[in-house]
């Protein structure tokens, strides 16, 4: 039988593709990542006329994403302008691509 090398679940880098996961674990978010991607500047308008939900919920969506590190949001007067943050989005392509990569390896 092979062993496996042992995998701690306090590994930093585990750690934080969870919380990305976590983050992009709601269809509303991929929603809102959809919609900043079709932006070639922050977006701010209300994206509550794009999606169907209460603005208390799109904030809490926003909130997750910005604190994932996949979005950013500044803001301007009394609105908040969101945009994708390169370097989160180019961190979340290098761990699916890693982890996609190694599953692949083993896959029967």
């Amino acid at each position: 039988m092979i062993q496996a090398n042992p995998i701690k679940l306090d590994d930093p880098a585990i750690k934080r593709s969870a919380a990305i996961a976590k983050a992009l674990g709601h269809p509303a978010r991929i929603a809102i990542l959809k919609i900043l991607t079709q932006k070639n500047t922050c977006f701010c308008g209300d994206i509550t006329e794009i999606i169907p939900l209460a603005q208390s919920t799109v904030s809490q969506h926003l909130k997750a994403l910005k604190n994932a590190g996949l979005i950013k949001g500044e803001v301007e007067g009394v609105r908040t302008c969101y945009c994708l943050n390169p370097e989160g989005v180019r961190e979340l392509k290098s761990l699916l691509s890693e982890l996609s990569d190694e599953l692949v390896q083993t896959c029967c």
